[in-house]
């Protein structure tokens, strides 16, 4: 029992400890002292899901629709926690209870190792490629900006793999169980993006297979798991069936759906190009994988003290505090990204143990990871491999939905660890062989020349990218800091490199044991990657409540909550970026991806427009409410320019919830509604276009009055005296899948009109109007998403008890 307890239990059970304890001593401000990161994406969402946080608080449903972003929009696509659903609880009790987002971490390192150990790796190799894999810049800089779903859906990709290997290697019930398990979990968190990335690499891996199955004729078995393979995923996918299907049902209502003016854009089916690969990471900025520094860092960051920036300004004369403000927060990113928070890392001494993956890795797999390497490393240089990239974003089924393509170097760092740790593992199964040795120094020697070559590509640019606008002494100082922060972590890197490689040839040469080296060397591991991530994220990014400070109510915020009617915030203080403004009031702005494509419309054709021209009038003390038609449609009341109460302006001329205009002008395009809105009188006139309707039909004017009586994030009553049957305006955004309007008891067409509002044709008389929310694509699935969840747990226990008879009946013999 003692020996089963040393071989077989205690390698894993200290790999997991080793873990959780890393997590925890790098995170402890959040583990012990209950502080949390300033992640400004989370703080956005926050903003953005206060009104649904707020309704399932006092009424414990969830709300299906928010009021507070772009006028309003479907709730699934910022925060959503159905009744029943278990992944949460499951989720806790994985990661051993540990505080989201860190948590994520921890879990990453574990599916890592079990996917590592599935390729028959040893456990103290697995452990190295786990650490690596969960503590490169990617992940870092991810959990510093808030992105906890990429982080999450990314950590989640070698558990998928996993169960892929397992069912392809005569653990068909138990890779699939896995599989579904895995597929359940990462699409929970809802980063299709990252999913998309993770099929492309599962498809990689598979046509792999593909070639070893037929060279042995059986075919026919991998068909059976393939299909068996599908049904797993499929199964995932329907333990977030309700989710998936109503974020798909939303989607051709979205910006990355068809365009509803395709001639004021070169896609009319998805994102524009130059948005979709505004951040795509260059070719030559690939070197930050081995040299963090290499194109400078973040795009600010602090240079070190007598830097030749600090000489050359304190040579000019320049004030002390600006000289200090422009040492702390430098340009130092000289790359073609808009903007970064940190290079991309994977650390050294992994990038050498990768390159020692290709020479020492199993065929089958070297060439299965290091196309799929090449493939992400691809993928993210975007516009800087335009021919390759342009066409898959033009022919690549779905693949023009998503942006930010340097976002596949989270797939890259999940590669480089396993073709690593397959590398290590057979190198070190071959240490005896005299071939081995040559072998080794040959990598050592590639390795070298790749950090020599990009030393000199480096050197032969110009280092001034992101740096306009400087007089020439200090652009010609700054370039020589960036330069000098190159050849810093250049030294740094083959400092990591040239002892792991030590440690290596003292195994080889049988001067160390394999165990001490292996250890040392992940020592050694923590070390490069724990310094440069705290460049990022160190202790300076930890604090006690970070909402309570941001979301602190101002001057300006107490005086508009003073009004507790019904009405929308305008923030010109960028409007279209920003959710501070959600977390108290409904916004004309907000801060989503997948905001919907007709309010994008509005916003670029429209409101911007409108708004700029209303600020430039303003400030010349003409407070022209008259001219903010689509505003005042909007039930724009206040207007909100700063943070002391005198920054609040009150728009008399906002339409309200609700009014009959006197004129409905027929329209028969989009474009044609669009142009004619930009100088509509919003009060007494509105656009129909007949062509939504089969039979063609116009809308009559009515008249009368109309109050919004109660209000919820998903329902919405109206009170009418309509003295004249005919159309009613609402104020509130117009979007068919789910929305109902009861009138009198009787359910009543909602028209789409003035381009994106609802509208009523409402009888004479006495009139009660309810609109509520209910989403039939979700109604209907939510049953089936919990049956599916308790489905796919039964089944992976089912896998793991029938695995591990399997494994005894397989001792005994």
């Amino acid at each position: 029992m003692d020996f089963k307890f040393k071989e077989v239990i205690l390698p894993h059970f200290l790999a997991i400890l080793s873990f959780y304890l890393i997590v925890v001593i790098y995170f402890s401000p959040v583990v012990f002292e209950g502080e949390m990161m300033f992640q400004t994406d989370i703080l956005q969402w926050e903003g953005s899901a206060k009104e649904l946080l707020d309704h399932r608080e006092s009424t414990g449903e969830e709300a299906l629709w928010t009021n507070r972003m772009f006028g309003g929009m479907p709730a699934y696509l910022i925060h959503l926690d159905p009744k029943g659903d278990i992944t949460n609880t499951l989720i806790k009790i994985l990661t051993l209870g540990l505080p989201h987002p860190i948590s994520a971490l921890f879990f990453g390192m574990t599916a890592m190792y079990l996917l590592l150990l599935g390729f028959r790796i040893r456990p103290i190799v697995a452990v190295l490629g786990a650490w690596a894999f969960a503590f490169n810049t990617f992940n870092f800089l991810s959990l510093e900006a808030g992105h906890n779903a990429k982080i999450w859906s990314v950590c989640l990709i070698p558990l998928i793999l996993a169960g892929v290997h397992l069912a392809f290697h005569k653990k068909k019930l138990l890779g699939v169980a896995v599989t579904a398990l895995a597929v359940l979990l990462q699409l929970k968190f809802n980063h299709l993006q990252i999913t998309y990335y993770t099929l492309i690499m599962v498809v990689g891996y598979g046509i792999g297979q593909l070639v070893v199955y037929y060279k042995e004729n059986r075919i026919l078995e991998f068909s059976k798991i393939t299909v068996m393979l599908l049904a797993g995923a499929i199964l995932g996918g329907m333990g977030n069936l309700a989710r998936l299907t109503s974020v798909l049902e939303y989607s051709p209502y979205s910006i990355r759906g068809e365009s509803n003016l395709p001639e004021t854009g070169e896609n009319d089916t998805g994102l524009d190009k130059d948005y979709a690969f505004s951040w795509s990471n260059g070719i030559v900025e690939t070197f930050t994988l081995v040299i963090p520094n290499y194109y400078g860092g973040a795009s600010q960051q602090a240079l070190p003290e007598d830097s030749a920036s600090e000489k050359a300004l304190r040579s000019q004369g320049a004030d002390p505090a600006q000289t200090n403000q422009f040492i702390q927060n430098a340009p130092t990113y000289w790359g073609n990204q808009p903007f970064t928070g940190g290079p991309i890392y994977g650390g050294a001494i992994m990038i050498f143990l990768f390159v020692l993956g290709i020479l020492f890795a199993p065929p089958l797999y070297r060439n299965v990871f290091l196309a799929l390497t090449l493939l992400s490393l691809m993928l993210s240089w975007g516009k800087n491999l335009a021919w390759f990239n342009y066409t898959l974003f033009d022919y690549l089924p779905g693949y023009n939905k998503f942006r930010a393509v340097s976002m596949a170097l989270g797939v890259t760092l999940f590669l480089i660890p396993v073709l690593g740790a397959l590398g290590l593992e057979n190198m070190l199964q071959k240490s005896q062989l005299p071939s081995t040795k040559k072998t080794f120094l040959k990598g050592v020697a590639i390795t070298a020349g790749l950090i020599i070559l990009a030393v000199l590509v480096a050197f032969g640019l110009n280092f001034q990218g992101n740096a306009t606008g400087y007089p020439e002494w200090l652009l010609s100082a700054l370039k020589e800091d960036r330069q000098s922060l190159l050849l810093s972590d250049t030294f740094r890197s083959l400092f990591f490199i040239g002892a792991t490689a030590v440690l290596i040839g003292l195994l080889l040469y049988k001067k160390l044991k394999t165990e001490w080296a292996i250890l040392a060397i992940g020592l050694l591991l923590l070390v490069d990657l724990y310094g440069v991530n705290r460049r990022y994220l160190n202790q300076e990014s930890f604090t006690q409540n970070p909402s309570e400070q941001h979301f602190a109510a101002t001057p300006a915020d107490q005086k508009i909550m003073q009004d507790e009617g019904y009405f929308r915030v305008l923030n010109i203080q960028n409007p279209f970026n920003e959710a501070r403004t959600s977390y108290y009031f409904n916004s004309i702005g907000g801060y989503h991806g997948a905001k919907m494509s007709r309010y994008q419309d509005l916003i670029e054709r429209v409101l911007t427009p409108e708004m700029n021209n209303f600020i430039q009038k303003a400030q010349e003390g003409n407070f022209d409410y008259n001219s903010i038609q689509v505003l005042n449609m909007l039930n724009t009341k206040y207007i909100l320019a700063g943070r002391s109460e005198n920054a609040v302006f009150t728009n008399p001329q906002a339409n309200g919830p609700a009014w009959f205009p006197e004129e409905i002008i027929p329209v028969d395009s989009n474009e044609e509604e669009i142009n004619i809105l930009a100088g509509l009188e919003t009060k007494t006139e509105a656009t129909y276009n007949s062509s939504q309707d089969a039979g063609g039909q116009s809308l009559p004017a009515g008249s009368g009055s109309i109050s919004l009586k109660s209000r919820a994030p998903d329902q919405l009553v109206y009170s009418a005296q309509v003295e004249k049957e005919g159309l009613a305006v609402f104020s509130e955004i117009y979007y068919p899948e789910g929305w109902k309007a009861i009138v009198n008891g009787e359910e009543a067409e909602i028209h789409r009109v003035n381009y994106l509002l609802r509208g009523l044709v409402l009888p004479e008389g006495e009139v009660r109007v309810e609109m509520q929310f209910k989403p039939d694509y979700y109604q209907s699935k939510v049953w089936i998403t919990n049956i599916t969840q308790y489905t796919i747990l039964l089944f992976l226990i089912i896998g793991l008890v029938i695995n591990s008879k399997k494994s005894r009946a397989k001792k005994i013999m």
